[in-house]
């Protein structure tokens, strides 16, 4: 089943509870396309949403780099960007799904991936959202 991506209420936003852990910011579904699906309490909706936009993004540029750790269909596993103040995470949660967290510099990183990792398998058919078409 898919989870409509223009869903306006965040319904989905208490399936991201499992990643409230010291050092992380917040925690968005998303798109692959960059829409959000659903938000975490630390961050408001109009910057989950630039939040979307901008982690596709890095996702589209992680799969572009693929071929340089391999070969031309050499699949993204995760995203991970580090900066002075936090990290940025991505990973495939459910198909054409993705789940983006911020994080602080203290931030035990290895159990954030887990509890991403835990997250998207068990809920990946929850939050799967088919492509966009120009039907709509």
């Amino acid at each position: 089943m898919s989870t409509p991506v223009a869903d306006s209420t965040n319904r989905l936003g208490w399936l991201l509870g499992d990643l409230e852990i010291p050092g992380v910011r917040f925690a968005v579904l998303l798109s692959e396309d960059g829409l959000r699906i659903a938000h975490s309490r630390g961050i408001a909706k109009d910057d989950a949403e630039r939040f979307a936009a901008a982690a596709s993004g890095l996702r589209s540029l992680g799969k572009a780099l693929g071929e340089f750790c391999g070969g031309p269909q050499n699949a993204v596993r995760q995203n991970m960007t580090e900066y002075d103040e936090g990290m940025i995470m991505i990973t495939a949660a459910g198909v054409g799904a993705l789940l983006g967290v911020a994080t602080t510099v203290d931030v035990d990183v290895a159990l954030v991936a887990h509890r991403m990792n835990e997250l998207a398998s068990r809920v990946g058919h929850e939050i799967g959202s088919a492509p966009r078409n120009g039907d709509r």
